[in-house]
């Protein structure tokens, strides 16, 4: 199945941003943007939200528990040595290795979070809109399809007024975005 999309290139990022505001006022569909670096009024203008800070808050809950029960567990009750007169549970003693295996825990969980969640893998077919967007440019890529053919050339004449450098539409047969 062949998708249409209307790509633009962008040199600066207000006027990047403010055809965002434009577009979205007038209700045209956004796809997808590509910055070179991150901007995050983006994310609330396109109104997305990430849910990755609190998964890592719950992997750093879990690291905490989890290595607590397996350090009283191994202290306590499956090996109970008594060395220089501290008692089994010697709670001071386990802060610093819960510590370093929360933040283990955090930065792994949340990598595979990220990364399953971005279908991030080996291998993997990603689609390009533009080289560009790997460079120094800015990239807003419309969806075509769904949106009849005023529309799409009244959001093409926006772009083009608002200074992107370059408009142009692409077809894709499979997208992997």
């Amino acid at each position: 199945m062949i998708k249409r999309y209307k790509i633009a290139i962008f040199d600066e990022e207000e006027k990047f941003l403010s055809c965002i505001r434009i577009l979205l006022e007038q209700q045209v569909t956004i796809y997808d943007v590509f910055t070179p670096y991150p901007v995050h009024e983006v994310f609330h203008l396109l109104k997305r939200k990430s849910k990755l800070p609190m998964a890592a808050y719950f992997f750093g809950l879990f690291g905490i528990i989890a290595t607590l029960a397996f350090l009283y567990y191994t202290s306590v009750i499956d090996w109970p040595i008594v060395y220089g007169g501290k008692p089994f549970n010697s709670f001071p003693s386990f802060i610093v290795v819960t510590i370093v295996l929360t933040i283990f825990t955090v930065t792994i969980a949340s990598l595979v979070a990220f990364s399953a969640r971005s279908k991030l893998f080996p291998g993997r077919d990603n689609t390009i809109f533009d080289y560009r967007a790997t460079d120094n440019k800015f990239v807003i890529v419309l969806t075509t399809d769904d949106t009849d053919n005023a529309l799409s050339e009244r959001a093409g004449k926006v772009l083009q007024e608002q200074g992107a450098v370059e408009v142009f539409d692409k077809e894709f047969e499979n997208v992997k975005a």
